[in-house]
């Protein structure tokens, strides 16, 4: 089966879909206003759609008018399924790939299937689009460096408090989801555990009707949640900045980097900082990242 061009009939966008090609393609969070151009090509273009709930996906996909057949693909049957959509593969069709929200494979199903058309030799294409972690993380205000996602902890306290304790030492921020009934008791081990400077960041029904983001320091977030019975609705994406930087800096050191701070960028801050001080770079700009996110709180 040859390249056929498919064009949107909203923007005349045209791409060529190659055939048996599996097309792993991100949909909205909620609002359905945030589905790309490009992904809505491509799903006209599929000869078949992996959804992750039938039910969820058929009448998303009437709604953008994409009559292409499903077939589930989710957590239960994503090995026999897997098997079935590397046949479609041999076929000569093309697949496309989805989830109930955002984009396959990132706690969501489709990463064996993934793993299994790469082991077949066919070829994997993303789609990107909306993703609940990096949503959140753009709206967040935390300056971190670096970013670990760690998905769902574990449902039970125990086992929670244990994972968090092995995260805690980590150098960047940690970004959670979390389920309504367990978002207070979630909140409270973050808080036991990690160090009361930190501030966590709340995402509630992201690009939704009810969508609320907040920023609040970690000791605080349990008693801001219990103060509204609906800020413990919906579905929740929770950051939490990273730990603070030892920067082993005197005092003289820190004040020439914060004086280079006023003026300048942090990168050319830092390096600059270095020349006058002799002392580390990397050190120099973690140190400058913290004084700019204490900043940022004030």
């Amino acid at each position: 089966m040859s390249a056929t061009p498919i064009s949107s009939p909203a923007d005349s966008y045209t791409e060529h879909f190659v055939a048996s090609a599996l097309y792993v393609v991100a949909t909205p969070l909620g609002n359905l206003g945030d589905i790309t151009l490009r992904a809505l090509a491509c799903l006209r273009a599929a000869d078949v759609v992996a959804c992750e709930d039938t039910r969820h996906s058929r009448p998303f996909l009437d709604h953008y008018g994409i009559t292409a057949p499903c077939f589930a693909l989710h957590e239960h049957n994503e090995n026999e399924a897997s098997n079935k959509l590397v046949t479609m593969l041999a076929e000569g069709k093309r697949v496309a790939l989805i989830t109930d929200a955002g984009t396959p494979g990132i706690s969501d199903p489709g990463a064996r299937a993934v793993a299994l058309v790469h082991a077949a030799g066919y070829r994997v294409i993303p789609m990107p689009g909306a993703s609940a972690v990096v949503s959140l993380l753009s709206v967040s205000g935390l300056m971190d460096a670096r970013f670990m996602f760690v998905g769902f902890l574990p449902s039970k306290s125990t086992a929670r408090r244990t994972a968090l304790e092995s995260l805690r030492a980590i150098p960047a921020a940690l970004v959670f989801y979390e389920a309504p009934h367990r978002i207070i008791e979630t909140v409270a081990d973050l808080a036991a555990v990690l160090e009361p400077a930190r501030t966590l960041v709340v995402g509630r029904e992201l690009t939704k009707r009810f969508e609320e983001v907040a920023r609040i320091p970690l000791t605080e977030a349990v008693a801001w949640l219990e103060a509204d019975a609906n800020r413990q609705r919906g579905e929740f994406v929770l950051a939490v900045s990273a730990p603070e930087v030892e920067s082993g800096l005197d005092a003289d050191s820190d004040r020439v980097l914060q004086c280079l701070l006023d003026e300048l960028p942090t990168k050319q801050a830092a390096k600059l900082a270095a020349e006058i001080t002799g002392l580390s770079k990397n050190d120099l700009y973690a140190r400058a990242l913290q004084l700019k996110q204490g900043a940022a709180d004030e």
